[in-house]
């Protein structure tokens, strides 16, 4: 029997489809197959409503597409926008370290304790600790690590902080070009500038940088002050396993400074010192032998800041004033960065420090005193005041008191210097007083008589200046401080310490003779068992006390000004004699010649007119 069926807006073609099916299974019409309720080879006959109209998998795969396409674009765009910026200012600011000849510290100045070093300063072995700590690709990686750029974003989004992937050249654009600011929007600016700075820089140009900026703890920026710090010793002399601890540092330097850390901490942190020397090892650059054979190297105690108090902010100025002179600007220098070495021997300043100190019990007496290498000019050792802290200006090289009779060998040799026809018409004191050392404006050079009488006004380090050049034959000598500046691969100095020559030999060897048979010579030579040359005197005005002696290997100048302790007025001596001066200087002169073998001084160019000096003044 034929089924009836409704009569369709389709009219025939539509019943003649249907007849002779059943209702359900028109319903259940296959996707693609012709039903009462079907779109042909559109569809599947099922009406999508909704969002599901908008989640086909074709649908899905051109979402996914376009937006790989607008990632790229807006990557495209930040990265053509986004440049490498300027260094921050945390990143620039660095201190000034001072050190005494035998490479000890002296002072830092600075409110930042960081000394960049070029990265041949650094141990390879210590580079590479570095590396195999932080980022093992870094030498074939194009500045980041993708999978490590994900997990650093889902950390940054879900709140866990930044920490996760990144690579040295991230973290040195973090912390030479970027803030420290916890934030997509800074690590997507550390991700495109890492990737330009791969490409712009050398690779040894960024592990510098990062090596250089990266803080340590106890203060310390950079590898240099980390090695200080840590190890009391410079980053060259670092050893491997001293690198290591130093690479493990820089993960948490608070929480694994050996010297405050938990027990917890320290095996964390002993942990990551293992981890650091096993991937030295996996990367080739350490011997599994020697790798056996390492131990912890357990840090120092950290120590206090070191000041400008005492003598050090005397002898700091007096450096800093020599680089200006020789052409370093006072901005140079206030940007920082520079390691200072000085010519002052540690043992030898400390010496006079102590022979200082029993003279100066009266508060309205200031002391003074330098000490020279008549050979090469070094300043030895320097004494500027009680405490730089409580009386800036130093002594030593202040120029406003008078000289009094220690003045008098210039005008004797000026008067030599024209009977032996210098220059061949007549030369004046002020011009052998130049000659010797003495600045061109020096107060009271222009009067002859107060030339004469020793009112000039000189401080103690050019006077020492001035005999140092008389103890050398009359080659002049220019006191130096300064034994090497240096700001990464920059270096600076003053120039050389000994010149030409300024007053004959003859005449310096008759000033030499003179001082040696006077009567505060042969004083001298006792005090000190070997022969040597002296001279004292009180100025004209009774407020200084001076003192210069010498021997063949060193010249000491000692001075004691009238000085108010509340007025800072110059005040006349309450003691005018010149013990004191003299006191010290015997004090002092023994004690820094004491490893010094003795020598005469060799007066064989003494003018004829000088008698034949004893043998015992010979070399």
């Amino acid at each position: 029997m034929a089924l009836r069926t409704r009569r369709e807006p389709d009219g025939a073609a539509a019943r003649e489809e249907t007849a002779g099916v059943p209702e359900r299974t028109r319903r259940r019409a296959k996707p693609g197959t012709k039903g009462i309720r079907g779109r042909g080879k559109r569809g599947n006959g099922v009406k999508r409503t909704g969002l599901r109209r908008f989640f086909t998998w074709r649908r899905i795969l051109a979402y996914f597409i376009a937006l790989c396409a607008l990632l790229v674009g807006a990557f495209a765009l930040l990265y053509y926008l986004i440049d490498i910026p300027k260094a921050n200012a945390l990143a620039k600011a660095e201190a000034n370290v001072y050190k005494y000849s035998d490479g000890t510290v002296l002072a830092r100045t600075g409110d930042i304790n960081r000394e960049s070093v070029p990265l041949n300063r650094v141990p390879k072995a210590v580079q590479h600790a570095f590396v195999a700590a932080e980022n093992k690709t870094f030498y074939d990686d194009p500045g980041i690590d993708p999978v490590g750029v994900v997990r650093g974003l889902v950390n940054t989004v879900t709140g866990k902080g930044t920490q996760g992937g990144s690579t040295i050249t991230q973290q040195y654009v973090k912390n030479y070009y970027l803030s420290q600011e916890q934030t997509v929007t800074r690590k997507v600016k550390e991700l495109i500038i890492s990737l330009k700075v791969d490409q712009r820089n050398s690779k040894d140009d960024i592990l510098a940088g990062y090596l250089n900026t990266s803080y340590f703890g106890r203060v310390a920026y950079g590898v240099q002050a980390a090695a200080r710090a840590y190890y009391d010793k410079d980053v060259e002399k670092l050893t491997v396993a001293e690198g290591a601890y130093l690479a493990a540092l820089v993960q948490a330097p608070s929480q694994y400074d050996w010297a405050v850390a938990t027990p917890a901490a320290q095996r964390l942190v002993t942990r990551r010192w293992n981890y650091v020397l096993d991937n030295m090892v996996g990367m080739g650059w350490l011997d599994a032998g020697e790798r056996r054979a390492l131990r912890f190297p357990v840090p120092i105690a950290p120590r206090p800041a070191q000041g400008l108090g005492g003598q050090a902010g005397y002898l700091v100025d007096a450096a800093r004033n020599e680089l200006v002179a020789a052409g370093v600007s006072d901005q140079e220098l206030a940007a920082g960065g520079w390691t200072i070495t000085l010519n002052i021997d540690p043992d030898k300043q400390r010496a006079l420090e102590r022979s200082m100190k029993p003279a100066l019990r009266d508060a309205d007496t200031q002391g003074a005193a330098a000490s020279v290498d008549p050979e090469s000019g070094r300043v030895l050792a320097l004494y500027g005041g009680r405490d730089y802290t409580k009386h800036y200006l130093s002594n030593a090289t202040r120029a406003d008191y008078q000289v009094g009779p220690v003045f008098m060998p210039v005008v004797t040799a000026t008067a030599m210097e024209n009977k032996q026809g210098r220059k061949g018409g007549r030369t004046e004191v002020k011009d052998i007083a130049t000659a010797l050392g003495l600045p061109p404006d020096t107060t009271g050079l222009t009067t002859p008589t107060t030339v004469t009488l020793g009112l000039a006004g000189a401080s103690p380090l050019r006077m020492a200046g001035v005999y140092a050049t008389v103890d050398s034959h009359g080659k002049r000598v220019t006191p130096t401080i300064v034994k090497s500046a240096r700001r990464g691969d920059e270096t600076a100095g003053p120039p050389g310490a000994v010149g030409d020559q300024v007053i004959t030999r003859a005449t310096a060897d008759f000033l030499t003779a003179d001082l040696v048979r006077n009567d505060e010579g042969p004083r001298a030579a006792r005090a000190l068992a070997r022969p040597a040359a002296g001279i004292s005197g009180t100025s004209d005005d009774k407020k200084a006390a001076w003192y210069v002696g010498y021997t063949p290997d060193l010249v000491t100048t000692v001075a004691f000004f009238g000085e108010g302790a509340k007025s800072r007025k110059q005040i006349r001596l309450k003691d005018t004699g010149t013990e004191f001066p003299e006191k010290v200087w015997s004090v002092y002169m023994r004690e820094a010649l004491r490893s010094t073998p003795a020598s005469g001084f060799d007066l064989k160019e003494a003018l004829p007119a000088v008698a034949e000096p004893d043998p015992v003044f010979r070399r």
